[in-house]
C-alpha cells in the first residue's frame, strides 16, 4: 500500500488495515456494479485522515471535543 499511497505511513497499522479492505470492498463494488464513486470517497476519507494525523497541532486539534453547529462544511482538495 505504501508504494501506492504514500500518505498510509501516517496511519497506524489497524488504520491501514481498514483502509486495505475498504479499498478492497470498494474496488469489488466498482467492478461487479459499475459503481467508482465509493472508491474515490473511500480514498479521499482515508487520506484525509492521514493529512490530519501528519500534523500534531492538527491531530491534537481534531480529538478535541466540540459543542454546537459550526455550520457546511467545505471540501477542499
Amino acid at each position: 500500500m505504501p508504494d501506492v499511497f504514500p500518505w498510509v505511513r501516517h496511519l497506524s497499522s489497524d488504520e491501514q488495515r481498514a483502509f486495505t479492505l475498504e479499498l478492497v470492498e470498494a474496488l469489488s463494488d466498482a467492478a461487479e456494479l459499475d459503481m467508482d464513486v465509493t472508491t474515490q470517497e473511500v480514498i479521499a476519507g482515508w487520506r484525509a485522515t492521514a493529512r490530519i494525523k501528519a500534523d500534531p497541532a492538527q491531530y491534537a486539534a481534531a480529538r478535541k471535543p466540540t459543542t454546537g453547529d459550526f455550520g457546511p462544511v467545505e471540501v477542499t482538495a
